[in-house]
Formats: structure tokens, sequence, C-alpha cells
């Protein structure tokens, strides 16, 4: 015992002998799990701790087809970012205000697709953006519901409104008028000149089959659209006169338009339309002809029209045609003119009168009267104005005819003077 102490003494103190058999210290581990190095002099208590290294990647993670997914889902979450934004910025562009500081009309022609639209909107700085107008106009899906048109844009439109305008068709509406009386050759020559319209028309219609009314339509309509319109209108106009005519009204549905002409071309004041037509009616009842100047015109010129400076003569009052009733008995066989409602009307319901003559009193109106002797007192206060006022007294439209006939009692006007030799 004491020479292994001893041996052991002399070891501790440095003298020579054998070396004693180092043992490892209990390994030690600070918090967290980390390995707590003990250090061997005081410099290396002072030294800082070096860290542990990065955990090595495995080797699932540097796999080609990894990195490949990965590097995709980061571009499709680029693109959705972007794409939302973009969907968001584009939405509120597409709201706002647009570029207009006055009022704009456009039209948008027929057959036009969307690209051409979108452009011509751009053009006309109706919208700021031609692409994301027709962009807008996809993601409602409208792109098949654009309505061509003439289009009025107001200042400050944004695209919205004016793709609702053109989805809705809303397009500024022309109108064109035909004056009661007009025959279908004059409303056809009208409707050729009207430079707004387009297209041919289908031939001259039949006379009287023609509503003369005010009749609105877009531009570039088809002419013919119009024709179609107004004949319809007619057939209706008719159709309801006749279902409240005067019970014993001893004419036809279609001679209730012949004579409805007459009577139109024959004066132009409402208030007169159902005594002329009465005087008519009376007329045709007694078997009487009717002696309407009117007839003698259409007559002679059809649907044309009298020349203006042509006035009628004695020869063209005898002249036998189909029309002139100075001639032939009862009514014409077609009607001389397109006739308004009013004339319908009165036709229809003519007044209560046993009058069957009137003339021309001088202002634009007529006087009537229900015996011949009576008519032509008329008549002589008629002439008596006419050679007070230097032969420029009002005349009855159209001009003064004389007398001709069994009876020589004209409906309607005087017998002129002979023209000086």
């Amino acid at each position: 015992m004491d020479d292994e102490k001893s041996h052991t003494e002399n070891n501790e103190n440095g003298e020579a002998g054998e070396t004693a058999p180092r043992t490892s210290a209990p390994s030690r581990r600070g918090e967290g799990g980390r390995r707590r190095i003990n250090p061997r002099s005081p410099r290396q208590a002072i030294q800082p701790e070096l860290a542990a290294p990065p955990p090595t990647p495995s080797r699932r993670a540097n796999h080609p087809l990894v990195v490949v997914m990965n590097f995709f889902i980061m571009i499709v979450m680029l693109v959705l970012i972007g794409g939302g934004a973009a969907l968001y910025f584009g939405r509120q562009r597409f709201l706002a205000p647009g570029p207009l500081t006055d009022t704009k009309t456009v039209l948008i022609a027929r057959g036009s697709d969307l690209q051409r639209i979108a452009s011509q909107l751009k053009q006309s700085q109706v919208v700021s953006s031609d692409f994301l107008f027709a962009t807008g106009v996809k993601i409602y899906k409208a792109q098949d519901k654009l309505k061509a048109g003439e289009y009025l844009f107001k200042p400050g439109m944004s695209m919205r409104d004016v793709l609702d305008a053109l989805v809705s068709g809303r397009s500024i509406l022309h109108s064109i008028t035909f004056p009661e009386g007009l025959t279908s050759q004059q409303i056809v020559d009208r409707l050729k000149a009207d430079d707004t319209l387009s297209g041919d028309i289908q031939g001259v219609p039949a006379e009287g089959t023609l509503l003369p009314e005010t009749y609105k339509f877009t531009i570039g309509t088809p002419r013919q659209q119009i024709i179609d319109e107004m004949e319809r209108a007619e057939q209706r106009a008719v159709s309801d006169i006749w279902e409240r005519k005067s019970q014993d009204l001893p004419i036809s549905r279609d001679q209730l338009v012949t004579l409805a002409s007459i009577v139109e071309k024959e004066t132009g004041k409402a208030d007169e339309r159902p005594r002329v037509a009465a005087v008519f009616i009376n007329r045709l009842q007694k078997k009487m002809r009717l002696q309407s100047d009117p007839t003698i015109i259409y007559g002679l010129f059809g649907g044309k029209g009298k020349p203006t400076d042509y006035a009628l003569t004695r020869s063209d009052i005898t002249k036998a045609t189909p029309y002139n009733t100075y001639v032939i008995q009862g009514l014409p066989p077609t009607p001389i003119a397109n006739p308004g409602r009013a004339a319908i009307e009165a036709v229809a319901n003519p007044s209560r009168t046993d009058e069957l003559y009137f003339v021309a009193d001088g202002t634009g109106g007529h006087v009537f009267a229900s015996s011949l002797d009576e008519h032509n007192k008329n008549v002589a206060r008629w002439r008596k104005l006419q050679d007070a006022q230097g032969g420029n007294a009002a005349k009855p439209t159209p001009e003064a005819t004389p007398a001709v006939g069994r009876d020589a009692d004209p409906a309607t006007v005087p017998i002129p003077k002979p023209a000086p030799q």
C-alpha cells in the first residue's frame, strides 16, 4: 500500500516514473442539448463556442423533379398575384370615367366585329384603351350582343357605360314625315332622297296602301323596312276605323280608302273633311257624278303628280280616263293618293247633312250648299272676290274647273272665266 501510494505521489510531483493512465472526463450537455466543452486553459475559456454546422440537405431535396416543381409553383404564384393585381386595376379603369370631354356621335357599322368596334371607339376618344375595352366585353360575355347603329356618347362615360349603350341598342333615332295626300310614287321618291336610309325599294306600292305619318328609324335602316311599316300601319288604321264606321255607309272597305283619298286632296282643313265626305256620299247615293278635280289630275299624270306650272284646260276635263269623275260614274278604280287617318275617319263617319256642293270661299276654306241655286250664289260670290283681287283670290286646290255632265252641277268648283283673247 505504501509503495503504491509513494509511486503515485512521485508521479504527481513530476518525478520520473511510470505514467498514470488518463481517464476522460464524463460528457456534459448544456441547455438545449448542445454539448458543453470543458476549457483546457483560461484562453480557451474566454473564446466563443463554435456553432453547430448546418444540417446537410437530404438527397430528396436536391432531386431535379423537386427543383422543377418548386420553380413551377413559384411561377404560378407570381402569375396569380400579377393576374389578380391586373384584374383589380383593370376593373377600376373599366369603371372609371372615360376621356370624352364633349358629346360625340359614333356610327357603328353593320357587321363590325369586336376588335373593329373597340378600335373605332379608341380613335374617337370614347374609351382610353381598345385592348381593355375588348377584354372587358369578353369578360362580360357581351361580344355577340353589341348592336350596330349611331350612338351619342356623353362626356365622362365609362367603358362599362359605353358597353351598356352598345348592348341596349339605344342608338340615335331619325325621323321622316310624309304629309297626307302624297302618292305612293312621291313617298318612294322621298325615301330614295333620304341618305340616312339604305337599300332599294321593291317596286312602288299600290296607291292607298301607305299611311302618311312620322316614322322614326336608326341610321342605315333599309328603305323597304319603312315601306313595310307604313303598309302595316295603314292596315291597322283602316281595320280599326272600319269597325267604328257608320252603319248606313254605302261603300265597301276598299272604297273607303278610295273616297278618303279624294277627300284628302280636296281639303286640308280638319273641320271640313266630314262635310266634304258627306257631299260625296250624298252624290253617290243620288247617282250623281262626283266631279272632283283631283281625279282629273291623277288620270292625267298618275302618281308623279301634276307639274306646279300646269293649269287644267277644258280638254283635260272632258278627257276620258278611268279616274276622271267628270266622265265616269261612281268612284275611281283605285285611290288617287294615300289618305291620312283623319280623312279615312271622316269618310267612315261623315257629317249628317243633305249638302251636295261646295266651292272655295277665297280664304282656303269652302262654302257648302244643298241646292244648285244656293251653290250658284256661292259661285258668284267667289267670282266677285276673284275679280276684286285681280284674279288672285285663293282658289281651291287643284284649280277651278267647269261643270260638265248631264246636270252641269259640279260638286266642288265654279266655271272659270274664259281667258282673254
